[in-house]
């Protein structure tokens, strides 16, 4: 069996990508980037010392917490942290957040904290670090409800990261039937399919999204918001997939395998599901990869302009929204970070994909030779 295993040819072909892959720095790289934020998200409620709801009003707008590994004489400690107390200037009319140094909290690693449901299926209450209350520990500091960024920032990337694939669950199993059905019959059938799918494509998304968020009913929860963004994206993004599908559809149909097919009387749609469509694993491939920031975009834009997920839920689109602030963006800047990730995923995932593409066609190959 394992010897079976070794002359696969799928797994010889799997195992000669990677291999192109990890001798392309930059996009192994990029896929390493992509795995660790995909990682981080997915264990957000373990990583992030606070859950996605956890404020303290005393402790508005404060900065980054500090972390001490000395002690009052200068020799090493464990390390710890004071709780900041908030003061107001009247001379400056500025608040202060000073250091109480009275006590030390020190730090915990896999600590108790608030419960939670790991994918929301696996009760526990393990974080991987925190102190005792009422110390706090914000390794970006406090949002302007005194809510810590950086758990936030975790529980936002699980929205943001996570509405591409969502959508594509969506657009390739529509796209891929659809375009498949059009090339494979062809003649007039195609033509009002076709026609049908430019009339999609020439929708504008983005401003149908925003008129679809001035309509709805400002209560709405974000979960209900988020499926309808993730719907709306889904179904007006398949026309451009099916296009493509459809020309290649065009070229493989006439192939000997397709006759072969007739010829023992399989009906079209088990002829287009499982011998042409296959062939276009390709292109779907290089697609998924570089479909999946155009979403990221689109949320994060949405929740920017305050369409798309709304407070008191997280998204990197609404977190970066609250951080636009002309004084936010001087005395915390650690408060653009969710901006930073964004930038960081779109890239990673355009690079990744044109490496995908290069290595998954063959003219790429020839050229680079």
């Amino acid at each position: 069996m394992l010897k079976g295993l070794k002359n696969n040819p799928e797994l010889d072909v799997i195992r000669k990508m990677l291999n192109r892959l990890y001798r392309d720095r930059i996009a192994f790289v990029s896929l390493i980037v992509l795995v660790g934020l995909y990682i981080a998200v997915a264990f957000a409620d373990l990583l992030a010392p606070y859950s996605e709801s956890h404020y303290d009003r005393a402790l508005a707008k404060a900065p980054p917490t500090p972390v001490y590994m000395l002690d009052e004489n200068g020799a090493l400690s464990w390390p710890y942290v004071f709780h900041y107390e908030r003061r107001y200037d009247s001379n400056t009319f500025t608040q202060q957040f000073l250091p109480d140094t009275n006590r030390k909290y020190y730090l915990h690693f896999f600590t108790h904290g608030e419960p939670y449901r790991l994918f929301g299926l696996i009760p526990g209450d393990f974080r991987l670090f925190g102190v005792d209350a009422p110390g706090q520990l914000s390794i970006l500091g406090n949002d302007i409800n005194g809510r810590d960024v950086y758990s936030r920032m975790l529980y936002g990337g699980q929205v943001s990261l996570t509405i591409g694939f969502l959508s594509l669950f969506i657009v390739f199993p529509v796209g891929m039937v659809y375009g498949g059905l059009a090339g494979y019959f062809g003649g007039k059938i195609d033509d009002l399919m076709m026609r049908v799918a430019e009339i999609v494509m020439s929708i504008p998304s983005f401003f149908l999204l925003i008129g679809l968020a001035a309509i709805l009913p400002p209560g709405l929860p974000s979960s209900q918001r988020f499926a309808l963004v993730v719907l709306i994206l889904a179904l007006i993004g398949w026309a451009g997939l099916s296009r493509v599908i459809r020309g290649m559809v065009l070229s493989i149909k006439n192939e000997e395998f397709v006759e072969a097919g007739r010829a023992i009387g399989l009906n079209p749609f088990t002829i287009i599901v499982r011998h042409i469509l296959p062939q276009t694993t390709t292109y779907l491939l290089v697609a998924l990869t570089l479909s999946v920031p155009g979403y990221i975009l689109a949320e994060s834009g949405l929740s920017f302009l305050g369409l798309g997920i709304q407070q008191p839920d997280a998204s990197w689109g609404n977190m970066l929204k609250e951080a636009q602030d002309v004084s936010n963006i001087i005395e915390r800047p650690l408060m653009m970070m969710p901006g930073f990730l964004i930038f960081l995923a779109v890239l990673a995932f355009n690079v990744v994909g044109d490496a995908v593409r290069d290595l998954l066609d063959p003219k790429a190959r020839v050229a680079r030779r």
